[in-house]
């Protein structure tokens, strides 16, 4: 195969590719922006799933190193009222159906996977535009550019690629996170560290939500949820960190003191995180030579499922290549034609799971999804 595979984004989804082109002889190069894999945190825990993150990281016959990163106890499960009742409390079975692993470790497997030289830190995509012949250029922020035969848009929320391919953008959702950490929470904060247990924690209303996930150690990773319109957001001084955290915790008043500790004795700045989603349904025409994966063709609201979706992208089309070697573009069609409806059913099933959480009827609609007693069709 003599056509060249550019990859924008050294996200899990553009490092799947990578590593599958790798594993069937295919040459890529992935050009991230970040100066290094070590520049800024990688994020929290990943649930990775038996129907499609697993299955990647198969086909990127890295299943036995990805077996290695999992953390034990952490598929428990609580839901706890406002008020700090326990009203569902489901442990890790042992079945590791959706083993959880730190996402930068993760990612790490993947980079040292691939061969020296493969991921071209410190480049920044400023721009692409066509060449003709479903040839592509990519312009970085430094003044250098690449050409190349199939360009792929590994590159999130905000890619570069999209436009390529539609004139489609994310908009706000409704709803943000506030990001905070707990560290030491066993010796230090036993309250918050006991309501949250072995797993993952969902304190929730209509409307809002604390939610949180013990980490590797004694690590707890709280995402506090907030349906507020991003001028209400705005007027909360996030320079300011001691305001920021008073002024988010206000919104829980009465909550019960071991929940409301996950905000008020963050041991990191609170970070803001609105959520952003493409269109339900979002597709677009074949553009020759030219395609997205992961957040950049179905960013959707938050469900566990952004992760996994990227690295089966990543794996799928990797393996559409391989399956096409002389025919690029039979390869992305193929990848495509899956590709659309996967991301629509997902896309339904995240806002659903948004609606379970903070929806009118929260928290006993999430109980209801997570026994199996939601009759939404």
């Amino acid at each position: 195969m003599t056509t060249a595979v550019t990859i924008i984004g050294a996200g899990l989804g553009g490092l799947t590719l990578a590593r599958v082109l790798h594993v069937h002889g295919i040459p890529a190069t992935v050009y991230e922006a970040e100066p290094s894999p070590t520049a800024r945190p990688q994020g929290g825990m990943l649930d990775i799933h038996d129907h499609n993150g697993q299955p990647a990281l198969r086909a990127a016959g890295l299943i036995e190193e990805f077996r290695g990163l999992v953390l034990e106890g952490r598929e428990a499960t609580r839901v706890l009222a406002p008020d700090g009742t326990v009203l569902f409390d489901e442990p890790d079975d042992g079945t590791r159906g959706r083993p959880e692993v730190q996402r930068g470790a993760l990612r790490q497997i993947l980079l040292d996977s691939l061969p020296a030289g493969t991921v071209r830190w410190g480049h920044k995509a400023s721009g692409v535009r066509a060449l003709g012949d479903g040839r592509h250029q990519v312009t970085f922020a430094d003044g250098t550019s690449v050409a190349t035969g199939l360009l792929v848009g590994a590159d999130g929320a905000w890619s570069r690629v999209r436009p390529l391919v539609c004139d489609a953008s994310p908009e706000y959702v409704g709803l943000s996170f506030i990001e905070t950490y707990l560290y030491d929470a066993d010796s230090r904060h036993p309250a918050a560290a006991k309501a949250v247990g072995g797993g993952a924690l969902f304190a929730l209303a209509p409307g809002k939500g604390i939610q949180a996930h013990r980490e590797s150690g004694e690590t707890l990773h709280t995402y506090v949820a907030l349906r507020k319109s991003q001028d209400w957001f705005a007027g909360v001084d996030f320079t300011d960190p001691a305001v920021a955290t008073a002024r988010i915790a206000r919104e829980f008043d009465g909550w019960a003191p071991e929940l409301t500790a996950l905000i008020t004795d963050g041991d990191t700045a609170p970070v803001l995180r609105p959520i952003h989603a493409l269109p339900s349904g979002h597709r677009w025409n074949r553009v020759p030579g030219v395609t997205l994966l992961g957040d950049a063709a179905h960013l959707m609201p938050p469900s566990g499922e952004g992760a996994n979706l990227a690295m089966y992208d990543g794996a799928e089309l990797g393996k559409a290549v391989a399956a096409h070697p002389d025919d690029i573009e039979a390869a992305l069609t193929a990848y495509e034609q899956a590709l659309f409806p996967r991301s629509a059913e997902a896309f339904t099933h995240a806002v659903r799971v948004n609606e379970f959480c903070f929806g009118d009827n929260a928290p006993h609609s999430l109980i209801d999804m997570l026994t199996g007693h939601d009759q939404t069709p």
